[in-house]
């Protein structure tokens, strides 16, 4: 098994990472403590194709493979965990949907503009009384005689509902068929009929704006339905496999940071006369933090590379990708408990950014699937038993 880089997948990690360091991290502290959506930064990310990384050229992306996206979103999490957030949203969620069942228009209106920076996308499935059992969902669209639907009800939770320009809804278009009624549509924000709420306060990633939406009487062309009516949840689970893999990445850079932060602390911070890094209790901590940080990485480069199989017609990915995701946010939610209780006192300080890492990292359990979700799917994949 050969676990080298290609040169295209090393470039642009090489750019992620200097963007990051250049402009996310020294700006990371600023818009944590603010909540200000970072839209500067997000448009030098898109200038260098790191918001459309699998986007063929045609379509304004960089045309790069999901190792390349791995490779790209532990950097920009690393640095800060919010922009990449915002940057999983536009690849995985947004992008990698319409690419997939979209028609050629769809992916020239929609899919450029995101992909080149000039543009924020988002996806709206989650509702206020609909997180996890998503076909429970009240959010309606009414087919008329010429063809186009009218849509009414809310969706919460929105990532960059508050700044995107287009958004990729689920809604139900036959309540009788439970899941096989929903159906995904190409949401134009300027368009009258469309509300947007307050912006959430959230404990971590608060850089990356989060509000509810509404729909009154909002009018979908035609040619805006994503894919066919009715496959609006087959779509919305292929586009979570492949979010998931966004996520185990976010969970997997927001992890590196503490770990490294750690590693340098405890070779400077001293207790009764030495490095604390040198009692053996500390060290069983820094050899389980590498340890789980190694398995989430391999297991997310695992699932990535699936899905480039998938993309040329090769096998699901939905457990691989599931495996990962879990694996990777709960390393990440346990690492940076140990980096926090390592630091003590200056962990809990606001000086360090540890506390940071510590509040970012739980979202990662519980965004684009619970950890109990992953397990769920995992089992009955291995099972077969629903």
């Amino acid at each position: 098994m050969d676990f080298s880089f290609t040169e295209e997948q090393l470039m642009i990690q090489d750019v992620a990472r200097r963007i990051a360091q250049e402009k996310i991290a020294p700006s990371a502290e600023h818009h944590d403590q603010t909540g200000e959506f970072p839209l500067e930064n997000i448009r030098t990310l898109g200038e260098n194709g790191l918001m459309g990384i699998e986007v063929p050229a045609e379509y304004g992306g960089a045309g790069m493979d999901p190792v390349s996206y791995v490779l790209a979103m532990i950097e920009v999490a690393a640095a800060d965990a919010a922009h990449s957030t915002i940057m999983s949203v536009n690849n995985s969620l947004f992008c990698n949907g319409i690419l997939k069942y979209g028609t050629e228009e769809q992916k020239q209106k929609y899919v450029r503009a995101i992909a080149e920076g000039r543009e924020i996308g988002a996806f709206a499935l989650t509702e206020p009384q609909s997180g996890s059992d998503a076909t429970a969902m009240r959010c309606k669209a009414v087919r008329q005689a010429d063809g186009s639907y009218v849509v009414n009800g809310k969706k919460s939770w929105i990532t960059s509902g508050p700044v995107a320009k287009y958004i990729v809804l689920f809604a139900m278009t036959d309540q009788d068929k439970g899941a096989r009624g929903i159906t995904a549509f190409l949401i134009d924000t300027d368009r009258e009929g469309f509300g947007r709420g307050k912006t959430e306060p959230k404990l971590g990633i608060r850089a990356s704006a989060t509000c509810e939406i509404e729909f009154n009487d909002y009018v979908v062309r035609a040619d805006e339905v994503l894919g066919a009516e009715g496959e609006g949840f087959k779509i919305a689970m292929t586009v979570l496999d492949a979010g998931r893999i966004g996520i185990a990445s976010q969970a997997i850079g927001i992890a590196r940071a503490a770990y490294e932060a750690t590693v340098e602390y405890v070779k400077e911070r001293k207790a009764f006369g030495q490095p604390i890094g040198a009692f053996q209790m500390t060290q069983a901590k820094i050899a389980d933090m590498k340890c789980r940080l190694d398995a989430a990485l391999l297991l997310t480069l695992r699932a990535a590379w699936q899905k480039g199989r998938f993309d040329q017609g090769g096998a699901r990915f939905s457990n691989e990708a599931a495996i990962a995701k879990l694996t990777a946010s709960e390393a990440a939610m346990w690492i940076t408990h140990q980096a926090l209780q390592i630091h003590g006192g200056m962990g809990y300080s606001k000086e360090m950014p540890i506390e940071r890492y510590f509040r970012d990292a739980k979202i990662t359990e519980i965004y684009e699937g619970t950890s109990e979700i992953q397990r769920l799917v995992i089992a009955r994949n291995e099972t077969g038993l629903r």
